[in-house]
């Protein structure tokens, strides 16, 4: 039973930085695709970014873009979302995802397993 379960939300300033984590088990796929989500209240659930576990590739919403990188611990089997220079508007819950195959766009559809979410708080 694959299960994905993130950590490291929190409150920051604006400005600041957090590094969310999301550990993976339940499988045994070497290529995946996983990838963090997020929640604005009265919007739907949104990219931020993905990475192909299997090549290295990464794609990132432009919201985020040269503000947030994910990265990857195959030993682990946990990936990160590190997020700097964080705005109000990025106050959200995040939910890590994943599929057991490579990535496709980066829409909810496309994402089999969810976690149950870290909440990110940014003041202004």
């Amino acid at each position: 039973q694959v299960q994905l379960v993130e950590s490291g939300g929190g409150s920051v300033q604006a400005g600041g930085s957090l590094r969310l984590s999301c550990a993976a088990s339940g499988y045994a796929y070497s290529r995946t695709c996983m990838g963090w989500f997020r929640q604005i209240p009265g919007k739907e659930r949104e990219g931020v970014g993905q990475i192909d576990t299997g090549v290295g590739n990464k794609y990132y919403a432009d919201s985020v873009k040269d503000r947030f990188t994910i990265s990857q611990d195959n030993a682990k089997n946990t990936m990160y979302l590190q997020m700097n220079n964080l705005k109000a508007e990025d106050t959200a819950p995040y939910y890590c995802a994943a599929r057991l195959d490579g990535c496709y766009a980066l829409h909810k559809v496309f994402l089999i397993y969810w976690g149950k979410g870290t909440q990110v708080a940014v003041s202004s």
